[in-house]
């Protein structure tokens, strides 16, 4: 089996660069900027525990358009795509997918939110999208270094395809549970991503943002709406961090010295890791927050509420200007000031 990596950015250089760790066949697609980095210097890959290789320029495929490296690399193994682009680029990625890639190819999504399997069918239906989940955190502490800073466990839609993948990834130490209900874990993992836009506002690292309790009430605040949508739509998250969907709200609101007790394993992050939200914001990059809190107000319109406060966050994420910052309280009154959420006739 092969893999190309369409959107070699953080998570596309974590997960490709464990799987060529590994001996595996692995072409990274991504910009100028970062391919003839790694062809330079290779990649280095690490994580938060202790793990550490690195993948010679020798050892790596790279190439800076899908059409470059489907041609580059040898068409002897099944293929597999692990599309990595934020859901922003999907549209467009899915039809350059649509133009190099033989029918029937697999795409696996390893993308935040929920809408990105349903773009591609929409471009390329020919292939056959699958959904999946990445739960962790990573950041690039350099132009030739990813570092993964919280745990997890991937997640991917259950098909003959993930199923044979299913020992390459364990042997390159990415632990991999396959789902036949994957809406649920995408919705389930969204739910934790609603602190992205906390944290990119904060200006904060995320352990530092959490132990903050004004940010974590800010966090539940936005949860709950997104549980109220996704009641009304008869949908149930499943569980993708150490608490339940349901109970993580209470959690969040508890005063620090019994939050730092009951959520011991969602404190467990690296000092220097932030959301990939922040980054995108100080590269003055778009961001997902259309993926995330925008999806929120989207299915809740669907179902006759209002998710208000996803709905100000959003517009507090794309009016960001650069050197701002959010302390917890003023971000908290700021979205405690906006109508409560409603369901309309």
């Amino acid at each position: 089996m092969r893999f190309v990596v369409l959107g070699a950015g953080v998570i596309g250089c974590y997960v490709g660069g464990r799987l060529a760790a590994a001996g595996q066949a692995v072409t990274l697609v991504g910009r100028p900027r970062l391919t003839e980095a790694m062809a330079m210097q290779g990649l280095t890959v690490s994580d938060l525990d202790g793990y550490r290789a690195h993948v010679a320029p020798a050892q790596l495929r790279l190439a800076n358009s899908l059409a470059a490296g489907w041609s580059a690399a040898p068409d002897t193994e099944p293929t597999v795509v692990l599309l990595c682009v934020k859901g922003g680029a999907t549209a467009s990625a899915a039809r350059e997918l649509a133009a190099c890639c033989p029918a029937g190819t697999v795409v696996v999504s390893l993308q935040n939110g929920v809408e990105n399997v349903a773009r591609i069918n929409a471009e390329a239906p020919q292939l056959v999208a699958l959904a999946g989940m990445v739960p962790y955190n990573v950041v690039m502490p350099g132009p030739t270094q990813v570092h993964r800073g919280t745990t997890g466990t991937l997640r991917l839609a259950r098909h003959p395809m993930t199923e044979a993948m299913l020992p390459l990834l364990a042997a390159a130490g990415l632990p991999t549970a396959l789902s036949d209900d994957m809406l649920a874990v995408q919705w389930g993992k969204l739910l934790l991503n609603l602190n992205n836009p906390i944290n990119a506002l904060s200006g904060l690292p995320l352990r530092e943002q959490l132990l903050q309790r004004d940010y974590r009430r800010v966090l539940a605040t936005l949860q709950a709406e997104a549980l109220a949508a996704l009641d009304a739509a008869g949908i149930t998250p499943a569980q993708v961090a150490s608490a339940a969907p349901r109970v993580l709200p209470h959690i969040l609101r508890l005063p620090n010295w019994l939050f730092t007790r009951l959520a011991a394993r969602l404190l467990r992050i690296d000092a220097s890791a932030r959301s990939s939200m922040w980054d995108d914001l100080q590269q003055g990059r778009g961001t997902e927050i259309d993926d995330l809190s925008g999806a929120v107000v989207r299915l809740a319109a669907r179902h006759g509420l209002t998710a208000p406060r996803n709905a100000a966050i959003t517009e507090l994420v794309m009016a960001h200007r650069a050197g701002q910052r959010w302390t917890g309280a003023a971000l908290r009154q700021c979205l405690l000031a906006t109508t409560t959420t409603e369901r309309h006739p």
